[in-house]
């Protein structure tokens, strides 16, 4: 028995303004974090320079330009059969310096604009408030998101919008991948502090201060308009015990539970479960959760879950063995059973389903994938097209997986694959490693006419929709 997915089910695609947007210093709009980002690549780092440096690169400036491009790229969208497509609202475009008295008008009015051509398509917005891009005003004065004074911050914020647009966006998700405060990558990108003087006690307390202003967005979002839904939005990092060994079938539980579940917990169940205290400990991490705090925890609980899913890896007592490289920089070892991307994530469908299975045996609401992709170089050919068969197969997998996660009983309402569109890898940097369905003229040294072209995976995945996911083929 094989189910299909339900006549609702929700297919899209996923970008971010802060790798897609551009228009950085254009409509009022101030700098955000990622506008002092390098460019960088697989090899070299990042850098994070404030103030900016004349001579270096900064490709979030321009990004692939939807700020110029979205009626274009909207219409790609529909041609594709997009039912939702999930986005991002540039905290810094609507409040330049984060903590402003007045909303920049210009900033609000853009997203208006954006917000009604998708009506026109009758594609639903999926709108996240913070996806990786926090004012940069709110880094040099507060010191990041570890100060409890960004939790009024973007609760203002998020009320501003959420008034703004009433009755146009129906789903919205709290911040992007907040898990990743678990890890040091997370410092600057996640939380907007610098990581050479960001501890982990600093990570944790931003993780915190994030939860509670999640949760009072929520209680803000169903006040403002009952038929709102407001979700959270983990990386889900899959491990696997490197052995059979009960050691590392216990470290295995530390490491999903600390890294993956205990912000989802909290999200859901509105309160840290049992096991943070002792992980955290171990950490050297103690939180003060105020009275306060938890009230807001226990009253400000999401409507769904939402993850995104690229990877997995091992993990055990003993780290011998070629070290993972993926999404979040975890840590762990490479699975002798699994191929790799020519970043090192290890390309794992069948992962998707058992933490498909694994999050609504656990939470018992609706789930949705909202970031699962393959990044890859693609080329040209001669003839101007791009062919990635390498793509259709990595999402057809996946699709697959989900196919079988539905039959197995899980809740899934929707799907937007990441980077329907090129846009800019937030680990390195890179123009090459490319994850859209339409290919943009951009390049890593900045050049290129971000000219848009529909690649192979454009039809195959239009097919996908306007079937409903029951004909994979290419």
């Amino acid at each position: 028995m094989q189910m299909q997915f339900p006549k609702d089910f929700l297919w899209g695609g996923a970008t971010a303004a802060n790798q897609y947007e551009g228009g950085w210093d254009e409509g009022g709009r101030g700098p955000s974090i990622d506008d002092v980002f390098t460019g960088g690549s697989v090899n070299t780092a990042r850098r994070i320079t404030i103030p900016p440096e004349a001579d270096a690169f900064y490709p979030n400036h321009e990004a692939t330009d939807f700020y110029h491009h979205w009626k274009e790229d909207i219409a790609l969208f529909a041609e594709m059969g997009f039912k939702v497509y999930r986005m991002s609202i540039s905290w810094s475009r609507i409040f330049p310096n984060g903590d402003d008295a007045q909303p920049n008008e210009e900033g609000l009015a853009f997203y208006d604009a954006v917000f009604d051509e998708l009506a026109k398509y009758g594609i639903e917005p999926l709108v996240t408030l913070s996806h990786y891009e926090n004012p940069l005003h709110l880094t040099t004065k507060y010191g990041g998101w570890k100060n409890r004074a960004l939790i009024d911050h973007f609760v203002r914020y998020a009320d501003t919008v959420l008034r703004r647009y009433r009755g146009k966006v129906r789903r919205w998700l709290t911040f992007n991948e907040i898990n990743m405060l678990s890890v040091p990558f997370g410092s600057f990108i996640a939380g907007g502090m610098l990581p050479e003087t960001c501890t982990a006690q600093d990570r944790w307390d931003a993780m915190h201060n994030q939860l509670v202003a999640s949760a009072r967005a929520v209680r803000l979002t169903h006040e403002i308009d009952p038929e709102n839904q407001m979700g959270c939005m983990i990386a889900y990092m899959c491990v696997y015990p490197r052995t059979c060994s009960p050691e590392d079938q216990l470290t295995q539980l530390s490491v999903d539970r600390l890294h993956n579940l205990l912000a989802g917990d909290v999200h859901v169940r509105g309160a840290y479960p049992s096991y943070a205290e002792r992980l955290l400990a171990e950490e050297g991490v103690t939180l003060k959760v105020s009275e306060q705090d938890a009230a807001d925890l226990r009253a400000g609980t999401v409507d769904f879950y939402t993850f995104s899913y690229y990877d997995s890896r091992c993990v055990g007592t003993a780290q011998e063995g070629d070290p993972s490289t993926g999404n979040g920089a975890l840590g762990g070892l490479r699975n002798p059973y699994l191929q790799a991307t020519e970043w090192g994530w290890q390309i794992d469908p069948k992962g998707l389903r058992w933490v498909l299975n694994h999050l609504y045996d656990r939470y018992q609401i609706p789930l949705m994938v909202v970031e699962n992709g393959l990044g890859a170089m693609d080329e040209v050919a001669p003839d101007g097209q791009i062919h990635d068969p390498y793509r259709i197969d990595y999402l057809r997998q996946h699709i697959e997986s989900m196919r079988e996660a539905i039959t197995d009983g899980v809740d899934l309402i929707g799907y937007t694959p990441w980077g329907c569109i090129d846009l800019v890898s937030a680990s390195t940097g890179e123009m090459r490693k490319r994850y859209g369905m339409i290919y943009v003229d951009k390049h890593d040294d900045g050049t290129g006419d971000l000219s848009r072209h529909r690649k192979d995976s454009f039809y195959w995945y239009q097919k996908v929709i306007a079937t409903n996911g029951s004909d994979l083929n290419d």
